[in-house]
């Protein structure tokens, strides 16, 4: 006789400081036969996520010691968790911090206070979709047969690597090297010194190598002006944009553009 095989519970971390907010989620998830764990703030909760790979992350925005974005670019910025589908729940409902959230990496962005149902159904929905995604060849194959659970990238790999990935999503106006630093979990020398030992340059470099590089993109892939193209990498002017081009590239924007398209005119 053919039994039914029941698959196991999914998980879902819950990520907020507030106690009463965490019995209130967990109230609502019990409904579902989730499994559930919590953690007090971004930190915790991203050292959570790396032990224990929940399937679903609900992380509050405002928390002391690290706040949810900063959680979000870390958990976004190492391979071990960055499939973890991560729903930001904030009492703030402002348009900017929706779109921070989402550029980021999360999935969705629920304001408080929620409808039980709303939330229940946005985390129905997110985790069928993982579920459709993950339908291939098990990954957790290899791990229940005794291998180590991925441990993710080193901690100082993850940092640097989420502050590359703020820098590239804000040329325009890249933050002071402090703010830089707050946003990924660490503070300024730290940062600096981890960019040196990881990347060989400075982060002040590595914004200047970045500018120019999406610079060469956009007079190359698109027809913006030049002086359009130097305020969205974040120069002053063309004049600023074409010195600092011209010292990395040997040529100004407006030659290397004609350039560009000599050559694609030659291959057509």
């Amino acid at each position: 006789m053919h039994t039914s095989h029941q698959p196991p519970a999914r998980t879902i971390l819950i990520v907020d400081d507030s106690a009463f907010e965490q019995r209130v989620l967990m109230e609502l998830l019990s409904e579902q036969s989730y499994r559930i764990s919590v953690a007090f703030n971004g930190l915790q909760g991203y050292q959570l996520a790396l032990a224990n790979q929940p399937d679903l992350i609900l992380l509050d925005v405002r928390m002391p010691n690290m706040d949810g974005y900063t959680a979000c670019r870390l958990l976004k910025a190492n391979p071990a968790t960055q499939h973890i589908p991560v729903i930001f729940l904030s009492g703030a409902d402002g348009a900017d911090e929706r779109i921070m959230g989402l550029s980021i990496g999360g999935v969705d962005y629920v304001s408080k206070p929620f409808t039980p149902g709303e939330l229940a159904a946005r985390i129905n929905v997110h985790l069928n979709l993982v579920q459709r995604a993950s339908a291939g060849p098990e990954p957790e194959a290899e791990a229940e047969a005794g291998a180590e659970p991925a441990a993710g990238s080193a901690p100082d790999a993850v940092i640097v690597s989420a502050a590359k990935r703020l820098i590239s999503d804000s040329l325009a106006s890249v933050p002071c090297l402090t703010d830089i630093a707050r946003s990924v979990g660490t503070y300024r020398e730290k940062l600096s010194q981890l960019f040196r030992e990881q990347t060989g340059m400075t982060v002040f470099a590595f914004i200047r190598e970045e500018r120019i590089a999406r610079g060469v993109q956009l007079l190359s892939e698109t027809d913006i002006d030049v002086q359009d193209i130097a305020l969205l990498i974040g120069f002053n002017n063309a004049g600023n944009f074409a010195t600092a081009f011209r010292e990395r590239m040997g040529v100004t924007p407006s030659a290397y553009r004609h350039a560009m398209h000599d050559e694609k005119s030659a291959r057509h």
